[in-house]
């Protein structure tokens, strides 16, 4: 049996590879040992401690702090050139923190740029522009607005909200200091300018009846 077996494993060898079992078998060898020099050569059999050991060394994230309601400017303190703060990032005015992934939005990662801003227009056109860099989503499409909401929910399933980009409302021209105040000045000088003449033209009417009456009584005084 076991003679049957080699003598159909050596026709297969030769019908195969063309070779005679003894070739094939010292070629085999050769392959081993090659295969164990260059292992030797380049591999190791001992653990690394290496990633183990990094990962004791990281420090535990702090937990997320609420910032609350704070404008564009506040914001760019938060991009992660000061390690002691927070890395935060706003998406359609809700600002969240994206500290546990600093090597994508801390500095030197692929998106340091979108950090300590409101880069919602950016994320919907997917650009690195300065001018994009911005919460200001007028004018988009509906497919990069539907990119935008898909960011947002990227962002709110994965990250924690901690507060939301103050909002400027731009002040017009009717809406001016001035021109109420003139308005308003002007009404209280015509109403004092109105109630001081009326004193002034009452006076003299009701001096000159006083006179009237008194004057037939004194000279009937002096006649008596």
């Amino acid at each position: 049996m076991a003679l049957q077996l080699w003598e159909t494993l050596k026709e297969a060898i030769i019908a195969y590879t063309g070779l005679s079992p003894s070739t094939f078998f010292t070629f085999l060898a050769l392959l081993f040992a090659v295969y164990y020099v260059i292992s030797g050569l380049f591999g190791s059999t001992e653990p690394h401690p290496r990633p183990r050991a990094f990962e004791e060394q990281m420090e535990p994230l702090p937990a997320p702090v609420q910032v609350g309601e704070i404008t564009a400017e506040e914001l760019k303190a938060y991009d992660g050139k000061d390690p002691k703060k927070p890395l935060l990032m706003a998406i359609k005015g809700q600002i969240y923190d994206v500290s546990q992934s600093r090597m994508f939005y801390g500095p030197g990662g692929p998106y340091a740029l979108f950090a300590g801003k409101d880069a919602s227009r950016a994320l919907a056109k997917m650009s690195f522009e300065d001018k994009d860099l911005t919460g200001d989503v007028a004018g988009l499409g509906p497919f990069e607005l539907e990119a935008l909401q898909d960011w947002e929910y990227k962002f709110m399933s994965k990250y924690v909200k901690v507060g939301t980009v103050k909002t400027q409302v731009p002040v017009t021209e009717g809406e001016s200091v001035g021109e109420p105040s003139e308005s308003t000045a002007d009404k209280p000088s015509e109403s004092t300018a109105g109630d001081a003449d009326k004193p002034a033209e009452d006076g003299p009417s009701e001096s000159a009846a006083v006179k009237s009456e008194e004057t037939p009584s004194s000279v009937e005084e002096h006649k008596e």
